[in-house]
């Protein structure tokens, strides 16, 4: 069975626990080098700057893709314009040759009647 705490000498456990937490302080501080906590400070800050750097270089790969994805996105926009006006230009000149060839013809046609009608006037004045 485990002992019975007293409380008769509250003054006296008070004054040991003080003793005690004074000497665990003591041992702790002398186990303890400066340079051995230097050290982990150290090596804790060498662990932070590289996960920093990681972190870094992974936004900056991040930041690349996205600059080559829009800038992907926008040499197909352009091909796709491109395509687009030699689309409307090939179009635009396709109407513009029927339109001449329209005109053409209207033209050629004027002549024949005109050389008709000259031929005509022309076996008029002769007769």
């Amino acid at each position: 069975m485990a002992k019975a705490k007293e409380y008769s000498n509250p003054q006296g456990d008070a004054n040991k626990a003080k003793a005690a937490l004074l000497e665990k302080f003591r041992n702790a501080a002398a186990t303890t080098d400066l340079s051995v906590k230097l050290a982990a400070r150290a090596e804790v800050a060498r662990a932070r700057d590289e996960r920093h750097a990681a972190r870094d270089a992974e936004k900056l790969a991040e930041q690349q893709r996205v600059a080559d994805e829009a800038a992907a996105v926008a040499a197909e926009d352009m091909r796709q314009q491109a395509a687009k006006a030699a689309e409307i230009a090939a179009s635009q000149s396709a109407q513009d040759r029927r339109i001449a060839l329209v005109l053409s013809d209207e033209a050629a046609r004027r002549s024949a009647r005109d050389q008709r009608y000259a031929k005509r006037k022309g076996a008029q004045v002769v007769a």
